[in-house]
């Protein structure tokens, strides 16, 4: 057994919601969390036979705010993911909290259990602009939080900042920067605000008072300048990582790997199957105390669909795609996406660099017009050759590997033993 696997825990719980967020959660529902932490862990148990066939090396509470679900209920939720799966001791486990929302005693209680990172939703360094946001914490007490972190025994932490938001300039997001890296993160995420219909910010789409895109470009390109020359390697569009702190769980999304999502709306993506989960807490909870369907949306993935997938995952990493590799699983060639790749390159937009393209930080800003035309060269390169997929036989398909493999001999939780291999990035 080496199958790995990353599994997501959606907490869709909030003390407020702020304005720019259009993710599925909830204010004002606190009377369901116990009732949904049940409903969870019982859907963790009616998949362990599932999860049997897997390693989980990745485990990541998202939301929501999970820490506002409180550390309990957290811990109680990670216990039966060791008790049903195989989770290594060494596993990746993040909770996303935010400032001011977690008491010391908490933290401590999260590391204890096995949560070993965080990822806290500072999001700018000016206090008037965070209440506008809708956010309930103020700067200093995103700098406790942190500091509780690490007395706690957190060596491994991610923040959260956004560029782009009303009324914020150069100088504002320089200050934002300044901030993220006093905190001395091993890891910083830089987010551009999208302004989205049914968000509180959607009254400010084309105003005046949002920067434009030059001045959004400006502010992208000088983070990734700014916390280049403090050891944060840039490694996929909005992360920023001191070396060995990249996420492991969110590279399985960008590099195609497999997880399993628990909770309304959670996504997975397992064999060659996407699917996702009824996008209602209530209808969630009532569905799985009943033994019922919770599937919302599934599809099978062919061969050519995951070869588009390849592209746009992998394009918005730093490891970007190599030709070799995309024919060796796919059995297709690239001929018109090269040309595409050599065209970027005389912009400045794509380079290539020991066999593999990949985007300069002015392509990751220009990543949805480029990956958009590379695909369809993708499908005009199809519509020439007639399926020639289909022609290969199904035991000559190959296994991608971008890591390296080294010996292992780890653990699970619960004293169980594991010899074989392991991924590192």
């Amino acid at each position: 057994m080496d199958k790995r696997i990353g599994i997501y825990i959606h907490i869709p719980f909030c003390v407020s919601k702020c304005a720019y967020c259009n993710f599925y959660s909830l204010a004002g529902n606190d009377k369901l969390m116990q009732v949904y932490s049940s409903a969870i862990i019982k859907h963790i148990e009616e998949y362990s036979a599932q999860l049997d066939g897997f390693i989980i090396d990745t485990v990541y509470f998202g939301g929501g705010t999970p820490s506002y679900f409180g550390a309990s209920r957290l811990v109680s939720i990670l216990n039966a993911l060791k008790k049903h799966g195989h989770v290594l001791l060494d596993s990746e486990v993040t909770a996303e909290i935010n400032p001011g929302g977690i008491t010391k005693e908490e933290l401590t209680k999260l590391k204890r259990a096995g949560f070993n990172r965080l990822s806290i939703g500072v999001q700018c360094a000016d206090d008037k602009m965070l209440k506008n946001l809708g956010r309930t914490h103020t700067i200093a007490e995103a700098e406790q939080t942190v500091s509780f972190a690490r007395q706690a025994g957190f060596d491994n932490i991610s923040v959260d900042i956004i560029y782009g938001l009303p009324s914020q300039n150069k100088e504002a997001w320089s200050e934002t920067i300044a901030k993220a890296t006093a905190l001395k993160a091993e890891h910083i995420s830089c987010y551009g605000l999208k302004i989205e219909e049914g968000t509180q910010l959607y009254i400010f789409k084309d105003s005046p008072f949002l920067p434009d895109d030059d001045a959004q470009a400006d502010m992208y390109l000088y983070a990734v300048e700014t916390l280049a020359r403090f050891g944060y390697r840039q490694y996929e569009i909005s992360n920023f990582a001191k070396k060995g702190y990249e996420s492991k769980h969110n590279l399985k999304y960008w590099l195609g790997q497999e997880y399993i999502g628990f909770g309304p709306g959670a996504h997975s993506y397992v064999g060659r199957c996407r699917y996702s989960f009824i996008e209602d807490l209530e209808k969630y909870i009532d569905r799985v105390s009943l033994g019922q369907v919770v599937v919302e949306y599934s599809e099978e993935m062919s061969d050519f669909e995951n070869a588009g997938e390849y592209l746009m995952l992998r394009l918005r990493t730093a490891h970007g795609i190599s030709e070799q590799e995309y024919y060796s699983i796919y059995r297709l060639k690239m001929d018109y996406v090269l040309e595409l790749l050599k065209k970027y390159e005389t912009h400045g937009w794509a380079q290539y660099k020991d066999g593999r393209w990949r985007f300069t930080p002015k392509g990751f800003m220009l990543s949805t017009t480029l990956i958009g035309e590379l695909l369809e060269a993708q499908t005009r390169q199809r519509t020439q050759i007639s399926k020639p997929w289909q022609a290969e036989s199904a035991e000559e398909e190959s296994q991608l590997t971008l890591f390296n493999k080294r010996p292992l001999q780890s653990g699970l939780f619960g004293g169980r033993r594991l010899v074989g291999s392991q991924d590192l990035v």
